[in-house]
């Protein structure tokens, strides 16, 4: 059948089982909109207000349902506005497909107006980039994109189309979905040393990134500390891979990980790290990290291996199945006396903080007991970021998405509205700071304009929490441009954007607050004012070794 360009893109979008998209048209992609309108009762789009809003909304519906998630925007500045968006995705490997429109073919390369080298402009942090200027090539362009997305270590594809493209004719013929294959590149004999490792350690730890979310390989990871007899510690992106009540689980690892994750793991003498990058947020001085122990690295990206840390021995190939063939090689090992030592590790050095007057972790304690644990969380960036990953208890894969890798303020509320429209059951709920909420406000436009029934939580200090903190403990309280106390009524701008606003000052007001926002059923901010000073303990400075890890006593102790 003969259809037009921007048809080819809706019923390639179909095709690829995609049922929701996110953007802001524009002059140059209005003819792929003209279809979208076509189409609507079987593609929704949800307008944001600003195209950065679509880029994070699109990347918190990947991240909360485990498909590929559409942002749309136009040429120009609509397509530059998706550039942080993209980014974000591409540091934590989320499965994406920018779609740009550009200007026609015989204006490129002539600065007309609103043309810009998207796919230039995003290379180096997509997977892929292409700019369509064929029809012929459009159908196949967006079916490779979807596949390159979702395949391997997945990430964001920008597809930029010429405006005549989009206008153009051809013939179209539907395919099915090429199912992405999970790959494995190890050896019988690597696999079987790496069994001999496992076997053979008397103080086993197994550190748990992200990947283990994206390659659904929970179970496989709860089958292995079992085998193993092993505690297991995760990072900021694998919150969840791990059952966050288990006696074997330590807290997270890194900056702002528990001392029993960071001493454990500087004690071990095996670390077997599933899916994890190794960033320098975990390992702190790569030179001193897990000195004691020898490394065990599985990753489904090669490029990962040996780029931080050196590792004794890797795999390399979706965790899921590496994990399955990994198991069946491992014999149940018993280590009574290394598990005794972790629970007296977790029992001297729990998380705490001030309990008088009206805290962050407080606030976040008890959303995770009103949600009974069951909440989608996502968050923005900064000490609050810290203190949900730290308070909430995560027990399963896809209920805590946050910017990890590239740590973006902003990116929760459109996360958070992506989250909620691609799992429209579940408790959908933001933690944000005062700092981060200025950034893209303007999204609760949007979850007003829908009754997108999130809750924004909008723990407010009235400065830039996490970098004051830097600036009292090593800048000798020099806090430039960190205080934020000015008029700002952000209830009034939560109603003023169509939503409903609770503030609460003090902890008895916190539980009613949160359970009125979750009846309600529509957007809900909830402003918590809490102390300027409020610091997130355990912390190790950057670039130390993590076994220096140290808290509110110890500072007192030095002084």
């Amino acid at each position: 059948m003969k259809l037009s360009g921007s048809e080819i893109v809706v019923e390639c979008l179909k095709e690829q089982g995609v049922d929701t998209v996110f953007g802001y048209p524009g002059g140059t992609i209005l003819n792929i909109y003209d279809a979208l309108y076509k189409h609507s009762d079987e593609i929704r789009h949800i307008l944001t207000s600003h195209e950065q809003g679509a880029a994070h909304a699109a990347d918190g519906y990947a991240r909360a349902t485990g498909k590929v998630g559409v942002c749309l925007a136009t040429s120009g500045p609509g397509a530059t506005n998706l550039v942080t968006g993209i980014a974000t995705a591409y540091m934590d490997s989320i499965p994406l497909v920018a779609i740009t429109a550009n200007v026609n073919l015989p204006s490129l390369g002539k600065d007309s107006f609103q043309e810009v080298d998207i796919a230039g402009v995003t290379m180096p942090i997509t997977k892929h980039g292409y700019i369509v200027k064929n029809i012929e090539d459009l159908a196949p362009t967006i079916r490779n994109a979807f596949r390159i997305a979702k395949s391997g270590r997945p990430g964001p594809v920008l597809v930029d189309i010429t405006k005549d493209v989009t206008a153009a004719e051809t013939n179209f013929k539907p395919m099915e979905p090429v199912k992405v294959r999970r790959e494995t590149k190890y050896t019988p004999s690597q696999i079987g040393h790496v069994a001999e490792m496992l076997c053979k350690a008397k103080k086993p730890f197994i550190y748990v990134g992200g990947g283990a979310i994206i390659s659904d390989a929970c179970a496989e990871v709860a089958q292995l500390a079992e085998l193993l007899d092993a505690p297991v510690c995760d990072t900021l992106m694998g919150k969840g891979a791990f059952d966050g009540n288990s006696r074997r689980y330590t807290g997270m690892i890194g900056m702002h990980g528990t001392k029993a994750s960071n001493l454990g793991v500087s004690e071990c003498d095996l670390l077997v790290a599933l899916g994890a990058r190794f960033s320098d947020r975990v390992i702190g001085n790569p030179k001193k990290f897990a000195e004691k122990a020898r490394i065990v690295h599985i990753d489904v990206d090669a490029a990962e291996i040996n780029k931080n840390i050196r590792v004794d021995e890797s795999l390399v190939g979706d965790l899921r199945e590496t994990l399955q063939d990994l198991n069946k090689r491992i014999t149940k090992q018993h280590h009574e006396e290394w598990m005794a030592h972790i629970d007296e590790l977790k029992a001297k050095y729990p998380l705490k903080y001030h309990e008088e007057g009206l805290s962050c972790p407080y606030v976040i304690e008890t959303i995770d007991r009103v949600t009974e644990g069951k909440a989608i969380i996502t968050t923005d960036v900064g000490q609050h970021q810290m203190w949900a990953a730290q308070y909430y208890h995560y027990t399963k894969p896809r209920t805590f998405l946050s910017s990890g890798g590239l740590g973006t303020m902003g990116y929760g509320l459109g996360a958070c509205i992506g989250a909620q429209v691609g799992r429209p059951d579940e408790i959908c709920i933001n933690i944000a700071g005062d700092g981060c909420f200025r950034m893209n406000m303007n999204e609760l436009a949007t979850a007003g304009r829908y009754n997108i029934p999130i809750i924004e939580v909008v723990i407010n200090n009235h400065v830039l929490g996490m970098v004051r903190q830097w600036q009292t403990l090593f800048y000798g309280k020099r806090y430039s441009q960190t205080v934020l106390n000015d008029s700002v009524d952000y209830c009034k701008v939560a109603e003023g954007l169509g939503c409903k606003a609770i503030r609460v000052t003090t902890k008895e007001e916190v539980e009613p607050a949160i359970r009125k926002a979750i009846d309600l059923k529509c957007p809900v901010l909830v402003e918590c004012v809490i102390p300027e000073d409020d610091k997130v303990f355990p912390m190790v400075p950057a670039g130390a070794p993590i076994a220096e890890v140290f808290d509110e006593d110890d500072l007192s102790e030095k002084k």
